[in-house]
């Protein structure tokens, strides 16, 4: 264990006001699997911020959430389009084929961003019954790289979706990052830009652990995927311990709280390595990832006292993830440490 972490918002604890409501609603007996009221009105209430039409299920992890989403809206013989990077293509072992039997096409991107230029020759392939065909184009907002798809960029991936018969996925772990990057709201990057399917984290912003489900269009899927839910086994018995979190994360203001903190942490952390001459930054910080080419030498002690990942090794780039919880002394104490190693 490290006394600091910069390898994922994941290695942060939970918010203590969510650790404070799970305790409040640990008395009595409640039906299990969200078979009770309280749930159901959660559920809705989360879908309300998506729009007038929207539907959410609660479930475990953002993996599930994943293949939930595209399980609920794929056929076996049919392909999702996603950026090279995406977590479902790079960071979930297969899952999504597994349980889907459908097809990734993963496409290079410079940035970890799709765009109708880079879909288009793909689907001009995909002509005939010898190959799969194409249904569902997946995004992460923020991406894998902490760039962000601006709201004209997700209407342009929309339109360009419905000219050709597909459906738009975004896949949220890191959606309050970008609402609050992007000063909107869900539903203004969501429903009003047509997308279809999308996921809100809350495990890498404070809670313990949950994601929601919301299904903007297609009302029959939504009716369909809690039979998929417990199969994925993403069910939870004791739902109270889910649903409480997902409130008190939502009415609390605790999404937006600790997402313009890690934010502001991750532009505080970038400016003060980039007024260092072998440092060098390699993306926009746009949310709470800040990818950066440090000199080879100093990787190894820098790893001893931090946690954080080699993003690519052969140029030296690595990935320093900020968190709710993240402090400026934790900033200044790793580029302070940085300077030192270089001297």
């Amino acid at each position: 264990m490290h006394t600091v972490s910069f390898g994922s918002d994941n290695h942060s604890g939970a918010h203590p006001i969510i650790l404070k409501a799970l305790q409040d609603i640990n008395a009595g007996y409640w039906h299990g699997y969200g078979e009770e009221e309280y749930t159901e009105t959660v559920q809705a209430k989360i879908a309300a911020l998506f729009g007038p039409d929207a539907r959410c299920l609660l479930l475990m992890t953002g993996t599930g959430a994943n293949v939930l989403a595209l399980q609920s809206l794929l056929k076996s013989y049919e392909a999702v389009f996603c950026a090279e990077t995406a977590h479902i293509n790079m960071h979930e072992a297969g899952a999504v084929q597994k349980f889907t039997q459908g097809r990734l096409i993963a496409i290079p991107t410079p940035d970890g961003k799709l765009s109708p230029k880079l879909i288009a020759p793909h689907i001009s392939l995909m002509t005939d019954q010898h190959m799969s065909q194409p249904r569902i184009i997946s995004i992460s907002q923020s991406t894998e790289y902490g760039t962000l798809y601006t709201l004209d960029e997700i209407k342009a991936l929309s339109a360009f979706a419905k000219d050709n018969n597909l459906l738009l996925h975004i896949d949220g772990a890191r959606l309050a990052n970008a609402a609050v990057a992007l000063n909107c709201s869900f539903a203004e990057m969501t429903a009003d830009c047509g997308v279809d399917i999308v996921s809100l984290g809350a495990t890498k912003n404070g809670c313990l652990f949950g994601e929601a489900l919301i299904f903007i269009n297609h009302p029959d899927a939504a009716k369909d995927a809690v039979y998929y839910r417990k199969q994925l086994t993403q069910l939870v018995s004791k739902m109270r311990y889910l649903t409480i979190q997902m409130e008190t994360y939502i009415d609390k203001g605790i999404w937006k709280e600790n997402a313009l903190n890690a934010n502001r942490m991750a532009k505080l952390l970038a400016e003060k390595l980039s007024e260092i001459r072998e440092v060098t930054i390699t993306q926009p910080v746009y949310v709470n990832a800040v990818f950066a080419i440090l000199p080879a030498h100093i990787i190894p002690a820098l790893q001893a006292k931090y946690h954080f990942y080699l993003w690519n090794e052969h140029r030296n780039e690595v990935r320093l993830m900020c968190s709710w919880n993240t402090s400026e002394g934790m900033i200044d104490s790793l580029v302070d440490d940085i300077r030192s190693l270089l001297t």
